[in-house]
């Protein structure tokens, strides 16, 4: 598998981080663009296998096909650029600024959401033949998930938000962890493997991705789905996309910056390491 330790793959996801926050315009468009179209299809994808199958576990295991893919091409999602781009920063990278990150964010969100869209309409007209007939089952079961996920939250309001954020923040602390996966091995099977497992179990547990969600809710709602776009932005988009920030930056990022890139002192110290650190009257007294 050609295992990369901590400390080394933490220095390439700081690089990683530089090169995002100073890559031009055109490029972030065009990566996030690609990114977020192929992370709905493998939404597209598993919602299909749901409903023909009846089992969501299947459609969790296969669903990771999607974000593989578009990382072994290079592409950005939203969500690990949350992760990577403030690493840059802290570790004071030239010409990594609080602006350029903050660029960088907003032209991978619309690039994203411009690629999710994209396939949403393409998945839209398939599902009904090009609007001429109702939804078909996979079609139906797009409107109902936009339903209960923003709807369904909305019902129970401040514990509904509450809830809604939490699964925002659990789910880029598996995505991110997806992300630097990636990172820990050299060979394609390796970055495959370990990208798989906490991609997996994110889906299959619900939590709430951004960018998946730019794909369903608009699907959704041209698919008939009854809930509204106010809906959509207040009770998931917004509050998702806050969680995500939390969850990948908190979980992931600073955790294995802070004990892998700014490692504390041991508190091993050999007999020289510990005269060393003694004032300089108390090793003269000590000589005499």
């Amino acid at each position: 598998m050609s295992y990369v330790n901590p400390p080394d793959f933490v220095g390439k996801m700081i690089d990683a981080g530089e090169s995002k926050a100073t890559m031009s315009t055109r490029d972030t468009l065009i990566r996030a663009y690609m990114a977020g179209a192929i992370l709905a299809l493998a939404a597209a994808f598993a919602v299909t296998i749901t409903v023909q199958t009846g089992n969501a576990l299947l459609g969790a295991v296969l669903f990771p096909v999607g974000f593989c893919l578009l990382y072994l091409l290079g592409f950005d999602l939203l969500t690990g650029v949350f992760t990577l781009v403030p690493l840059a920063l802290l570790d004071k990278r030239r010409g990594v600024t609080v602006r350029s990150m903050l660029r960088n964010w907003g032209w991978v969100f619309l690039g994203n959401f411009a690629g999710a869209l994209t396939v949403a309409v393409m998945m839209a007209v398939v599902f009904t033949y090009g609007f001429s007939v109702d939804p078909n089952e996979v079609g139906q079961k797009l409107g109902e998930i936009g339903h209960s996920r923003t709807v369904g939250y909305a019902e129970h309001g401040a514990a509904g938000m509450l809830t809604l954020f939490i699964r925002g923040v659990l789910c880029n602390w598996m995505v991110s962890t997806g992300v630097v996966a990636a990172m820990m091995s050299t060979s394609v099977s390796g970055k495959v493997i370990t990208m798989w497992m906490p991609i997996m179990l994110f889906f299959y547990m619900g939590f709430e991705h951004s960018v998946v969600n730019m794909f369903l809710f608009p699907s959704g709602l041209m698919l008939g789905g009854d809930f509204s776009l106010a809906d959509y932005l207040v009770w998931n988009e917004i509050p998702t996309v806050v969680g995500n920030l939390v969850g990948g930056l908190a979980f992931v990022g600073l955790t294995l910056f802070a004990t892998h890139a700014r490692t504390g002192k041991s508190r091993l110290m050999l007999p020289d390491d510990v005269a060393a650190a003694q004032p300089a009257e108390k090793r003269e007294g000590a000589n005499a």
